[in-house]
């Protein structure tokens, strides 16, 4: 299933967190949120928006160095960053499988390293660097409620 596109310019950290503000509001519990876009692209700051919204959590930081951090109970955010994961393996041997099956809602940083391991069902966000700031494209295929592209336009 392909739902349509959404495509909307964010020229600040509060922009960015507030359209991942709305897809944290239309986000179904158990699915996964696959963040693509090089370093410095807005990935965190999106992932900040989700947690103020899904876990009441204001202090998020990239798991560089730890990989996972989780916040919130109900369903839980999981934050995962690949960054520093090159080597398929690497990725295979931390059972991403395990969490995305699970009842939580994940958000993975450079998914494209474990691309063969994402459901078809998720969220696709994708962010460019252009010139007057970020381009962010949000992709729903299947894993947001009903009414997500007309809500994340009016919101961002």
């Amino acid at each position: 299933m392909m739902d349509d596109a959404v495509t909307l310019l964010s020229e600040s950290p509060d922009t960015t967190k507030r359209i991942a503000m709305c897809v944290a509001t239309h986000v179904r519990p158990g699915k996964v949120i696959a963040l693509r876009g090089d370093l410095g692209a807005g990935k965190t700051c999106f992932v900040q928006g989700l947690a103020r919204v899904l876990a009441r959590e204001e202090d998020v930081h990239s798991p560089t160095f730890t990989i996972v951090n989780e916040y919130g109970d109900g369903p839980a955010l999981y934050h995962i960053d690949l960054y520093r994961l090159n080597d398929a393996e690497a990725i295979r041997d931390l059972a991403l499988e395990d969490v995305f099956d699970s009842p939580a809602i994940v958000a993975v940083e450079w998914a494209e390293r474990a691309e063969s391991m994402l459901p078809e069902k998720r969220v696709d966000i994708t962010f460019e660097h252009v010139n007057q700031g970020r381009m962010i494209t949000v992709r729903g295929h299947g894993a947001l409620d009903g009414g997500w592209q007309k809500a994340i336009q009016e919101r961002g």
